[in-house]
């Protein structure tokens, strides 16, 4: 049996990916930059041949939206290029490509959430890097899936979970913005999911979030209301009050329309995914 390919795989999405693809005896092998440099197409192609995967599922990404804007070449780099070099090498060695991609590839104008048809029309840099590396896989080889996730979060990563939980053990006075509205997802949920698409054989685009929605002020206080931390202050405030060097949109809301016919589960609910997580970590309070 050929082996799924994990790039990335010590970042926070690809070590949960790595755990669900073990938990399941799936075989698979992780690579990160050091084994496989994504910006290298050669690299990618060496990669490939060496394991010969059925799957490859693409987690290396430039993540970091505020400096994405001082940083587009490097961004473009890695989320542009370094997919299509995946998704080449992938068409070369017949495998499977699948690549990770984000709600910010909208500009949030539409009332209703986000299907996987409409047009994507980012409004930062970072959201453009990931629709350029939507291109490319898309153009490389037919054999692609597009997973487009929200507001992620997980143990192994930096994450506004356990940011906002150390700032408010710290007493620091906390503000958050309460109008834009998406679906935090858990990386773990999210692990789920991708291993079942790289099982399967569907293309496209799919959306990935955990279902419903609130804001970020509203995924503060729940974070806090299921920790049981209690913080010094903890007020809402407007997205034109806070200073960001990157856009975001004020919906990024993503609604899934594909997977049911697949008879894939669909994402659970956020407030479960959450409480899910803050026992893994040890900071819920029930």
């Amino acid at each position: 049996m050929r082996p799924i390919l994990v790039i990335g795989a010590a970042g926070m999405l690809g070590r949960d990916l790595m755990d669900e693809l073990a938990s399941r005896k799936l075989i698979s092998i992780g690579m990160d930059v050091g084994e496989c440099d994504i910006t290298n197409a050669r690299a990618c192609v060496e990669a490939m041949k060496s394991c010969r995967p059925s799957s490859v599922i693409n987690c290396a990404a430039y993540t970091d939206v505020n400096r994405a804007e001082s940083e587009r070449e490097k961004a473009f780099e890695v989320n542009g290029a370094g997919a299509g070099n995946v998704a080449r090498a992938c068409a070369e060695t017949g495998a499977r490509c699948l690549y990770i991609s984000t709600d910010y590839v909208f500009d949030g104008h539409k009332d209703a959430p986000y299907v996987e048809s409409d047009a994507a029309n980012p409004m930062n840099v970072y959201g453009a890097s990931k629709l350029e590396g939507e291109r490319q896989t898309a153009g490389a080889t037919p054999n692609h899936v597009i997973a487009r996730a929200s507001w992620l979060y997980g143990r192994h990563g930096k994450n506004f979970v356990t940011t906002i939980l150390a700032a408010a053990r710290r007493g620091v006075l906390l503000r958050v913005v309460d109008d834009q509205r998406g679906a935090p997802t858990w990386t773990r949920d999210l692990a789920r999911l991708l291993a079942d698409l790289a099982c399967h054989d569907a293309t496209g685009i799919f959306h990935a979030p955990n279902s419903g929605e609130c804001t970020w002020f509203g995924f503060a206080r729940e974070i806090f209301e299921l920790s049981g931390v209690q913080p010094v202050s903890l007020a809402s405030q407007s997205a034109a009050e806070y200073v960001s060097p990157a856009a975001r949109p004020a919906n990024s809301r993503l609604a899934d329309t594909r997977l049911a016919a697949l008879g894939i589960a669909p994402m659970p609910d956020w407030e479960n995914a959450l409480t899910g997580f803050l026992r893994e970590i040890g900071e819920s309070r029930a």
